[in-house]
């Protein structure tokens, strides 16, 4: 049970962590952090350049001396004092030995100054190059934050904008003709067409009627042959022909 509620605090931790970290501003303090080793690593280069500095003050100082004392030593055997001349003898054989132990450390002194010139370089290449790829980050970074930006805006405009405007407009201008062409429609069929038929028929008819009465009052045609009626065993003449003279 203990073991799971170890997991349980870390899972949720984890994801506490996740969840606060910004990829762009934890690679900025990056970028900071690198730019702050700059001056440490400065300052530590200086004082290994010191220390060889002042191992080198301290060789020539020991060269000085052994040759001060070289002279002595030979300047006291040509005066026959060969009791001075081992004192000197004594003292330059110190002043010998210090002399290489101090050439021995100015050596390695050098030797680590040449080195944190190099780790210095090597340091400043791989600063270049992580401070380059962490800006290309956050450019990205925020050029993705932009393209979200504009992502939202677009579909808060697809779908309540002009969009959605538009083709409801286009819908119902669609829907109110599809309805007055179905108008249209049914009254004309509603409309007797028999009857319009036979309204234009008898039209013409009277028309021809007209036109044939026009021609028998201008002597242009016949009149009709007269309708004789049978009654009483005797014919009567109802009609008269009409004849020019």
């Amino acid at each position: 049970m203990w073991e799971r509620f170890k997991r349980a605090m870390r899972s949720f931790a984890g994801f506490f962590v996740s969840s606060i970290e910004d990829p762009e501003l934890i690679l900025e303090q990056n970028v900071r952090d690198l730019n702050d080793q700059v001056p440490k690593m400065n300052e530590s280069i200086a004082m290994v350049r010191a220390n060889v500095t002042l191992l080198e003050k301290e060789n020539a100082k020991y060269l000085e001396d052994v040759r001060s004392l070289t002279a002595k030593v030979k300047a006291a055997i040509q005066a026959g004092r060969d009791d001075l001349a081992a004192q000197y003898a004594g003292k330059l054989q110190v002043e010998k030995d210090a002399l290489a132990r101090n050439e021995a450390q100015l050596s390695t002194a050098r030797q680590a100054y040449e080195k944190a010139l190099t780790v210095k370089k090597a340091f400043m290449r791989e600063k270049e190059r992580k401070t380059q790829e962490a800006m290309n980050a956050i450019r990205e970074a925020r050029r993705a934050k932009w393209q979200a930006k504009v992502a939202d805006t677009m579909e808060s405009f697809t779908v309540a904008g002009i969009d959605s405007t538009h083709d409801e407009m286009l819908r119902k201008v669609q829907e109110k003709s599809a309805v007055n062409e179905a108008r249209m429609q049914m009254a004309l069929e509603s409309v007797d067409h028999m009857a319009v038929n036979i309204e234009e028929e008898a039209e013409k008819m009277q028309a021809n009627e007209l036109v044939k009465q026009m021609k028998m009052e201008m002597g242009l045609l016949d009149s009709p042959a007269p309708v004789s009626e049978v009654g009483g065993g005797a014919e009567k003449t109802i009609g008269k022909k009409v004849g020019v003279e």
